[in-house]
């Protein structure tokens, strides 16, 4: 897109991007573009935050009175006010955090997964929704398919819908939403970093997918590869091996 403002530009039309990444939007050099210093997927702040975010906005578009270039990019002088950790937080006590060995690891995940459903439901009914259950599977069931894959092999599709690797990709996504999810319950309001580094850090769930990626970014399955290296671990969170 920040290539695209150039071309939009030659015909008379003002643009201006939102960065996320600063490295690259000063390589692609667009028009005009705003860097926010917020986490991917957050390109306007803190959900739920419509001042802060109209903020963001207004800044941008005030970007394109500017006229000098041919590329012009600034700083959003704001951090994201939920990203600072809340020190009253807790996380969910867990007994299986720390295992690294994948035979372990499988069963350690499907036993810790209940350990968390009086969060998980006490977390819903606080926010009244849940973004739980792209796989098509119960959390459970979830589990017990990410742990078949953690076993060794490719486990068969339990539905006909979608693929096997595409079917282990919703079930992780369900797996770290519904740690999230769990991990949200109560009146504390902790950071992003803060949940992020109790699930990849602290949990079976984290160890289990970061295992995953490292084993199938291997795979001579391009699909299974594409998906270990795109979809199962955040960017932030991996290491060039996994």
């Amino acid at each position: 897109m920040s290539a695209l403002g150039h071309y939009l530009e030659q015909e008379g039309i003002a643009t201006v991007a939102i960065s996320l990444v600063r490295a690259q939007t000063e390589n692609v050099r667009p028009p005009r573009a705003l860097w926010v210093p917020f986490e991917l997927g957050r390109p306007f702040g803190p959900p739920s935050d419509p001042g802060f975010q109209t903020n963001v906005v207004m800044t941008a578009l005030r970007m394109l009175e500017i006229t000098s270039g041919p590329s012009v990019l600034r700083d959003f002088p704001l951090d994201d006010p939920r990203e600072a950790p809340d020190l009253r937080w807790r996380p969910p006590r867990l007994m299986t955090a720390g295992a690294r060995v994948s035979e372990d690891l499988a069963t350690l995940l499907e036993c810790e997964i209940p350990m968390l459903e009086s969060s998980y439901k006490q977390s819903v009914a606080q926010r009244g929704r849940t973004i739980v259950g792209l796989s098509g599977l119960s959390i459970n069931e979830a589990g017990h398919y990410v742990a078949a894959w953690l076993r060794g092999g490719i486990p068969p599709s339990p539905t006909a819908e979608m693929s096997a690797p595409l079917v282990l990709r919703f079930a992780v996504d369900d797996l770290k939403a519904y740690y999230t999810e769990a991990a949200l319950a109560g009146p504390a309001k902790p950071s992003s970093k803060q949940i992020g580094d109790w699930f990849w850090d602290q949990t079976a769930a984290g160890d289990a997918i970061l295992n995953l990626r490292k084993i199938h970014l291997a795979s001579s399955d391009d699909r299974l590869r594409a998906i270990a290296g795109l979809f199962l671990v955040p960017g932030i969170r991996a290491t060039p091996t996994g």
